[in-house]
């Protein structure tokens, strides 16, 4: 079978690789889309902190299922299915205490272990998430970041009623704002430092108020959106230190913000300022099966609206040429989707 390899940054060869075998608690899938996110772009760049090489990329995917271990019944062969790429151990305190996304021995496919960039991959049932027929593979490939989404919005508590800004306006922070207004926020303003390319797309996903930072700051923005109440929950998915100090010096006190960006340089913060105010600045990662569970239900009621997101598809030969397109096209893109026959 085929198999791309990132052997150093920016360099992607395809090998042919024996088909994999499954044992009696695993499932053998056959991928279908690979959609390329944030955090592979930094590799491709080998700017990841926590990804050395060579590496097989991929964890953001859908797929049909090819064959089942004798001890799977959750999935049969021919269903669509997506699977978590979080490797855990089940033994240290946060996976003993339900948190394995935090697991001390994390180990996330595409990264610190093989991914599914090839056209068979092996996953286990404790991680295979089913697809209803009615989902795209498309769509499929969109339940990763929508659960980063879902998981994130969570970790803010209760969202309704309440203002939410949210800074960065890619697919992340997209998917951010979408589930935040599905989880009852009463007004989401999502904001993006260059690009009214991404602002516009966000507004084909039902998130009407958006805001450039090259016309006006985050101060002025949530005035004209959100009045004298201001915003109470602020999503920091830009990764850049001066969005993050914006949300400190622009949150009312005691708000909440919520990092999920990943900061390739370290940030220096006003701590004096959060600490005045009585900020609480919270840190997530990933996800939990049920957020997967909850990405696919949005995304399969229509509350989460996908189809605005995918910019372009390259067939799987093409590997290379989709991150060129990424780096060519800077802000003018969302989702690029590697399709797979």
């Amino acid at each position: 079978m085929r198999q791309a390899i990132m052997t150093e940054p920016g360099k992607i060869e395809f090998r042919s690789v024996p088909e994999p075998t499954i044992g009696k608690d695993e499932i053998l899938l056959r991928i279908k889309r690979i959609g390329v996110c944030g955090s592979d772009i930094h590799v491709n760049h080998g700017k990841h902190p926590f990804t050395s090489y060579p590496v097989v990329q991929g964890h953001e995917f859908s797929a049909v299922v090819e064959a089942v271990g004798e001890d799977v019944s959750i999935v049969k062969p021919g269903m669509k299915a997506t699977a978590r790429p979080q490797i855990v151990c089940g033994k240290c305190r946060p996976c003993r205490r339900g948190d394995y996304n935090i697991c001390d021995e994390l180990k996330v496919e595409g990264f610190q272990a093989p991914g599914c960039a090839q056209d068979l991959f092996v996953t286990t049932k404790d991680k295979i998430v089913p697809l209803p027929d009615s989902m795209t593979f498309d769509q499929g490939a969109l339940v990763e970041p929508a659960s980063v989404a879902t998981h994130s919005t969570l970790r803010a508590g209760d969202l309704a009623g309440k203002n939410v800004v949210v800074l960065g306006a890619a697919t992340i922070g997209n998917l951010v704002a979408q589930v935040a207004r599905c989880r009852g926020a009463k007004k989401v303003l999502i904001r993006n430092r260059s690009s009214d390319f991404r602002l516009d797309i966000a507004k084909k996903c039902g998130i009407p108020d958006t805001s450039s930072s090259r016309r006006e700051t985050l101060a002025e923005a949530s005035q004209r959106v959100f009045g004298d109440e201001g915003f109470d929950v602020a999503f920091e998915a830009a990764g850049a230190e001066a969005t993050i100090n914006d949300a400190i010096h622009t949150i009312q006190k005691g708000g909440t913000i919520v990092v999920i960006a990943v900061f390739t340089k370290d940030p220096r913060i006003d701590m004096a300022v959060a600490g005045n105010n009585e900020l609480s600045i919270i840190g997530t990662l990933m996800y939990k099966h049920e957020d997967y569970k909850k990405a696919v239900e949005l995304i399969a009621s229509g509350e989460v609206i996908t189809e605005p997101l995918i910019t372009k598809h390259f067939p799987f030969e093409q590997y290379s040429e989709a991150y060129k397109f990424i780096d060519d096209n800077s802000d003018k893109y969302l989702k690029v989707m590697i399709d797979l026959r």
